[in-house]
């Protein structure tokens, strides 16, 4: 049986001590290209109070390409469709399907994002 563990996501801090320079003699002439952070909060979330990530342990997924130590990112605020991942609850706990608009389920959120571990 797969233990899944929700959390919720944490708001990303605005200011990055590392994104202010500290002029200690001729200024840089690339500082003006640098690129700002990656929030990926911002990324790959439509509704931050509605999403969770969740810890896969266990391969029962794998017909999904859901791995051990996956991370699953859980949105509560979109709409179920038609052959889309979702996580639904069951007796057992929660499971893994694929949305079949004509099977009543009791649904926790959609799987927004399945996020691997690289090799």
């Amino acid at each position: 049986m797969n233990e899944l563990q929700p959390h919720k996501i944490k708001r990303a801090k605005e200011d990055y001590a590392g994104n202010r320079s500290v002029q200690t003699g001729f200024p840089s002439p690339a500082t003006h290209y640098r690129e700002p952070m990656i929030d990926l909060n911002k990324e790959l979330s439509s509704s931050r109070d509605a999403t969770f990530f969740v810890r896969v342990k266990g391969d029962t997924w794998k017909e999904y390409n859901i791995l051990d130590q996956d991370v699953l990112i859980i949105d509560r605020a979109l709409h179920p469709s038609q052959g889309k991942l979702a996580l639904v609850v069951t007796p057992d706990g929660f499971d893994v399907q694929r949305i079949d608009t004509n099977k009543k389920v009791e649904l926790w959120g959609m799987i927004s994002y399945i996020i691997h571990k690289a090799l």
